[in-house]
C-alpha cells in the first residue's frame, strides 16, 4: 500500500470550493500518514490531460457540490479508465437530485418529510402568490426550503411565517432554479456515515447535531463553535440502530459505494426521517464524518486507504 500513488481531487468551481479545499488538505494529510504517496489536484480544465500524463493508481474525489457530486467528474474518471473512490456517475446523479433520492426511498417504504418541487418557471407562469399559498395549504408551516440540487445547506432556510416565504424563495433560488419545499420536522438531527467493507456497507456511529441557531445552515456547519456535536449521538440503542439501518438502506437503494453520509431527523416518537444523502462527505474540522470515524475507534487514513484498495481492485 505504501507504493500507491493517489490523486486527491478538491477545489473546483462550485459554491463549495473553499470547503472542498479544506477537505482535500485534511484527506491528503491522513493518507500520507497512512503511507501513501499523495498529490492534491484542483478539478479544472487540465484534469483529463493530467490524468493521461500522470496517471495515478487511484483518485479520491473530495469535491463538494456541482460537478464533483452530480456525476460529471465521475464520468470523466470513467472515460479515462482511472479507479476512483466513491459512487459511480449514475448513482451520483440519483443522489445529487434531492427529490429523486427522496422519491426512491419513499417508494421503498422509508420515511421522509412530505415535499413539493417547484421550478422557478412555475412562479413566472402561474403567479407566485397562488403557488406559495397552495404550498402552505398542503405542507403547512413551518417549511424547510432548500435547492433541489446542492450541498452544504447553501440556500436552505426554515420559514415559520407565511410573510417570510417570498423572500426565502428568492434566497433559495439564488443557488439553483428549482426549490425543494419540505414539511419541517422537529427532532434530533443526525448525520450517519456509511462505509463499504468486506461484508458490505456498515454504518459508523451516528453524530448528533445541535446548532446554536436552531438551524444547521452553511454558517453553522463551517464556523467552529456555532454547533455542538455529540459522537456518538445521544440516542437509545434501538434508535441508534434504526438510524444506522436507514443510512445503509439509502446507500444500497441509491446504488452508492465506498462512502456516503445520510442526514436524518429523529422525531420524539422515534420515527426516523431521511433528509438527504451526500456522496462526497465533508472532511473539515467541523464535518461529521471525521467525528464518526473517531467515535468508531479508527482513522481517516485507515478507512480511505482501504477504500482506495477496493477502488483499485474493481
Amino acid at each position: 500500500m505504501s507504493n500507491r500513488w493517489v490523486a486527491v481531487l478538491s477545489g473546483g468551481l462550485s459554491h463549495e470550493r473553499e470547503v472542498s479545499l479544506r477537505s482535500g488538505r485534511r484527506l491528503t494529510a491522513a493518507l500520507r500518514s497512512a503511507g501513501l504517496v499523495v498529490e492534491e489536484w484542483d478539478a479544472d480544465g487540465q484534469l483529463l490531460s493530467r490524468l493521461k500524463e500522470h496517471r495515478p493508481d487511484a483518485v479520491v474525489v473530495a469535491l463538494h457540490g456541482g460537478e464533483g457530486e452530480n456525476g460529471s467528474v465521475q464520468t470523466i474518471l470513467e472515460l479515462a479508465g482511472v479507479p476512483f473512490v466513491g459512487a459511480d456517475s449514475r448513482a451520483c446523479r440519483r443522489a445529487w437530485d434531492k427529490p429523486t433520492a427522496k422519491g426512491e426511498l419513499s417508494r421503498a417504504g422509508l420515511a421522509t418529510p412530505e415535499w413539493a418541487v417547484l421550478p422557478h418557471a412555475t412562479f413566472r407562469e402561474l403567479g407566485a402568490r397562488p403557488v406559495l399559498d397552495s404550498m402552505i395549504d398542503r405542507l403547512g408551516l413551518p417549511l424547510m426550503l432548500k435547492p433541489a440540487q446542492g450541498g452544504s445547506a447553501l440556500g436552505a432556510q426554515v420559514v415559520r411565517d407565511a410573510a417570510d416565504l417570498p423572500s426565502a424563495m428568492v434566497g433559495c433560488l439564488a443557488y439553483g432554479d428549482t426549490v425543494l419545499a419540505e414539511r419541517f420536522v422537529e427532532g434530533v438531527e443526525v448525520a450517519v456515515a456509511v462505509v463499504d467493507g468486506p461484508d458490505g456497507p456498515h454504518a459508523l456511529p451516528p453524530v448528533e447535531i445541535v446548532p446554536e441557531s436552531g438551524v444547521y445552515d452553511y454558517t453553522s456547519r463551517y464556523t467552529a463553535g456555532l454547533t455542538d456535536f455529540h459522537a456518538p449521538a445521544r440516542l437509545d440503542e434501538a434508535t441508534a440502530k434504526a438510524v444506522g439501518e436507514l443510512a445503509v438502506s439509502a446507500h444500497r437503494l441509491l446504488g452508492l459505494r465506498d462512502v456516503s453520509r445520510t442526514d436524518a431527523i429523529v422525531e420524539p416518537d422515534g420515527t426516523v426521517h431521511f433528509l438527504e444523502v451526500n456522496v462526497s462527505p465533508g472532511l473539515t474540522e467541523t464535518s461529521t464524518l471525521p467525528m464518526a470515524v473517531e467515535a468508531a475507534g479508527t482513522s481517516l487514513g485507515e478507512i480511505y486507504a482501504a477504500l482506495i484498495e477496493r477502488a483499485v481492485s474493481r
